[in-house]
């Protein structure tokens, strides 16, 4: 497949990725910018991008682990908080199991992603974190339309009872 057929494929939506190294952010906006067509909105404070998620609708936060602000898996249990359905991804330099395990049990993570990471990696991940997201959306859709069809069924209901009691 091409990088056309590539960004084709892809759904558009909202990144949010928060690093202090203005380099990480730049080179993944670079990035993902060339080879995708998501709306990618880089932050380097963990504040400034929850007030960002707290106003508007995001599809996937990826997170540095290490911040001076704010550490990622502080930064990622707030965005659980505001928006529990969006994949949440830690990136970071100081890969151990330990803080692995910790930020999956903590935040639920979708995935964990060390530095320097790959790109190809990074580009499966993030579509399969859409994809999540896409089919998350539509299952909240059925169940509402499912809700309003059980409202609709009990009203129905409550108006035979009424007329033949």
């Amino acid at each position: 497949m091409t990088a056309s057929a590539d960004k084709d494929a892809d759904n558009a939506g909202v990144i949010v990725i928060v690093d202090d190294e203005e380099m990480v952010l730049t080179s993944l906006k670079s990035f993902l910018t060339l080879e995708t067509d998501y709306d990618v909105r880089p932050f380097l404070s963990a504040r400034q991008a929850l007030d960002f998620i707290r106003s508007t609708e995001v599809d996937i936060v990826m997170s540095d682990y290490l911040m001076p602000e704010m550490d990622g898996i502080s930064f990622l249990a707030e965005v659980k908080k505001l928006r529990p359905e969006v994949p949440r991804i830690i990136l970071t330099g100081y890969a151990d199991k330990e803080n692995a395990i910790k930020a999956i049990n903590d935040v639920g993570l979708f995935q964990y992603l060390e530095k320097p990471w790959d790109n190809d990696d990074l580009l499966i991940i993030l579509r399969n974190g859409m994809e999540k997201q896409h089919l998350m959306k539509r299952l909240q859709e059925k169940i509402e339309e499912i809700n309003r069809a059980y409202g609709e069924l009990e009203g129905l209901h409550k108006e035979i009872v009424k007329t033949f009691v």
